[in-house]
């Protein structure tokens, strides 16, 4: 096994939330003793923190990629990985040097494997040990700069130990209910909670006015400096180029010297947004960055599951376009849609679809109907806690035909046989680990 192996193995005796959700696990009191054990690796370089319901992986990755553009040596820390564990903590522009990951495994494991006590009565989780690990490996790569997406929440996040120079929100939206509670203005509450003293923080179009108060009052009581990205962006707007399958943004602000215009790879009406807040926020850290860079490292941002496109399958060639999405709420779903349609105008598209089992499937359902040839819906892999029983029910309602299985690999590849067969475009979301079971049967072809 390579060292990353070694690691995963290693890892596997840990609680790990993304896969078996718990409550009364969060608290930071581990993570602080954690760093402080290994001399505070998450002080070792400037930093950005990223919150938010939707978003903040792609604001991250936006405002990696404008750091390195600008000469900076980057570390990007998000999460979930698709196929590859390294995805998780990485450059802008990819892996690090292995040397990195192999020497940040031997400084953590026999560090940790010798701690006798914890503080309080709880173990240590396999999200605590993994933002440990990116803290270190930062530091071994000699990183310039950081940014660190929050993994759940905010408040409690084990990220929320780092002390960034700028802080950013993206758009809340009702998500992990059971754990952040059921109104979007106590999801914001907690998503608030990286909001430092005297830290700036940029923050994105909200759904409601009464999220954006919750915004504000809690900036002002920490003396933070705040930008909402509505109320200094104006003139914003995208247009898509179908034809090489980008889209092109321009927005106006006073912070910058003229109107910012690029073209992005990421693609929707959300990732617009996207950009716009990620160059403020590197603009109020920067203020003398030029807009050159600016665009240029906004145009390099790519994620995987995020719209994209992927042409000329081996074996499936009958298929027009493969597209991964990893939309996983209404909203999403309504924005990946929306780029959809765009898009492909007219064109034919078949859907594979698979939920976990929190996620609110009733509602899903029905802004998915009238909009496909055919449906195929299974589990999001073995992983992940799923119900297909639920699934199955919600999608008999809309009335529309559909195929269901609970083998998955069956169904990724009965998806892709009838959709070469038909010559459509085949749109896959619903979960990122449907995303990575389609990604590993690609490689396998």
């Amino acid at each position: 096994m390579n060292a990353i192996d070694v690691f995963l193995d290693w890892l596997s005796d840990y609680l790990n939330f993304e896969l078996n959700p718990k409550k009364n696990i969060f608290w930071l009191d581990t993570i602080d003793f954690l760093c402080k054990r290994f001399d505070n690796p998450q002080d070792y370089a400037p930093c950005i923190h990223v919150a938010g319901s939707k978003g903040k992986g792609s604001v991250s990755k936006m405002i990696a990629c404008i750091l390195e553009e600008a000469g900076y040596n980057v570390g990007l820390y998000s999460s979930p990985h698709i196929t590859d564990f390294r995805e998780r903590i990485c450059k802008p522009s990819g892996f690090f040097d292995e040397s990195v990951y192999e020497e940040a495994i031997k400084e953590m494991i026999p560090n940790v494997d010798s701690i006798i006590d914890l503080p309080g009565d709880r173990p240590i989780t396999w999200f605590e040990l993994v933002t440990l690990y990116a803290f270190l490996c930062f530091r071994k790569a000699k990183v310039n700069w950081s940014v660190f997406e929050v993994g759940l929440g905010g408040r409690l996040d084990t990220t929320n130990v780092i002390r960034p120079k700028i802080c950013c929100i993206t758009p809340i939206e009702l998500e992990h209910t059971e754990f952040l509670g059921d109104t979007l203005e106590k999801i914001a509450a907690e998503k608030a909670g990286i909001i430092k003293n005297c830290t700036p923080v940029v923050i994105a179009r909200q759904q409601t006015e009464s999220v954006k108060i919750l915004f504000r009052e809690k900036a002002i009581t920490r003396h933070a400096p705040y930008y909402f990205v509505d109320e200094i962006t104006k003139n914003a707007g995208y247009c898509f180029n179908t034809t090489a399958k980008k889209m092109k943004i321009h927005f106006e602000s006073d912070i910058f010297s003229r109107p910012i215009e690029t073209q992005l790879s990421l693609l929707g009406k959300m990732q617009a947004q996207n950009a716009a807040q990620a160059a403020i926020t590197v603009r109020k850290i920067f203020p003398n960055l030029s807009e050159d860079i600016i665009e240029r490292g906004l145009a390099k941002a790519k994620l995987p599951g995020r719209f994209e496109i992927i042409e000329n399958i081996k074996k499936y060639e009958g298929i027009k376009h493969l597209i991964l999405d990893g939309a996983h709420t209404c909203n999403s779903i309504r924005l990946t849609l929306d780029t959809l349609h765009k898009l492909y105008q007219n064109q034919k598209v078949n859907l594979l679809f698979a939920c976990a089992a929190d996620k609110d499937v009733n509602d899903m359902a029905p802004i998915l109907k009238d909009n496909f040839e055919h449906m195929y819906i299974t589990k999001p892999g073995s992983k992940k806690k799923s119900d297909i029983n639920s699934e199955i029910k919600a999608f008999e309602k809309t009335g529309c035909p559909f195929t269901a299985n609970a083998d998955y690999k069956l169904m990724i590849k009965m998806a892709f046989e009838e959709s070469a067969k038909k010559g459509v475009i085949l749109l896959v979301t619903g979960s990122f680990y449907l995303i990575a079971e389609v990604k590993n049967y690609l490689m396998s072809l």
